[in-house]
């Protein structure tokens, strides 16, 4: 299911890449925005090695997985074998799999509950890795989505700094499908800015022109890279 201001963009070609790129571009002249403030995350969850070679080889660098024993399992050559990717984690996190987390990831976008910011803390600690880490604020209140709702974002953001000792990057969301994308990422942006966060990270291929327009500093695109699962 889409957004109704859906991209045309498709990944039928081997340019897909090329053409999300551009379009980010435009978005970007649109908003009167420098396209270097905005970070295209290719989301690379599902897709085989063999899927994701020729888009790092392409020029793309930065990738999100929503699974840590996935990201493991087929990012450790591609690492070795390509220099200076970075991975984003932007599914749920487990406590458990936290450890796993801060040593393979360069950002996470799922901080969401007192036992991940415990998690997350001790393994930052303990690692002397800090990826940069965005809380996700359940703009919809969606019971069966993750997330901070946003009357109490104030109060998460207060205590993840003062309670754990996180350094908190911004703020990420997922709308409703069945609703218009743009007032949810407003609302992300004000929440971020009263809290002094720079980062959002916010759109994906459906709707990452209008997150821009309203804000986005990372994009986390896949269908339109990669094709449909």
């Amino acid at each position: 299911m889409t957004h109704a201001n859906a991209s045309p963009l498709t990944a039928d070609s081997p340019n897909a890449l090329a053409a999300v790129e551009a379009e980010i571009a435009r978005a970007c002249k649109d908003a009167r925005r420098d396209r270097a403030s905005v970070t295209l995350i290719a989301v690379s969850k599902t897709f085989a090695a063999d899927a994701i070679t020729p888009i790092i080889e392409a020029g793309q660098r930065v990738f999100g997985e929503n699974r840590v024993q996935e990201a493991k399992g087929k990012w450790t050559a591609l690492t070795s074998a390509y220099g200076g990717i970075a991975l984003h984690l932007i599914g749920p996190l487990q406590s458990n799999k936290a450890k796993e987390a801060v040593a393979l990831f360069d950002a996470i976008h799922s901080v969401d509950r007192p036992s991940i910011c415990q998690a997350l803390a001790k393994e930052i600690e303990s690692q002397k890795k800090h990826p940069q880490l965005f809380v996700q604020i359940n703009t919809g209140e969606e019971p069966q989505k993750a997330g901070i709702a946003p009357a109490e974002a104030d109060a998460f953001l207060a205590s993840c700094r003062e309670t754990y000792g996180l350094q908190i990057s911004g703020l990420m969301c997922i709308p409703p499908v069945d609703e218009p994308p743009a007032s949810h990422f407003a609302l992300t942006a004000k929440i971020a800015a009263r809290n002094g966060l720079k980062n959002l990270s916010m759109g994906m291929s459906a709707d990452f022109a209008t997150a821009i327009a309203l804000g986005a500093t990372h994009v986390r695109v896949g269908s339109a890279i990669f094709g449909h699962r």
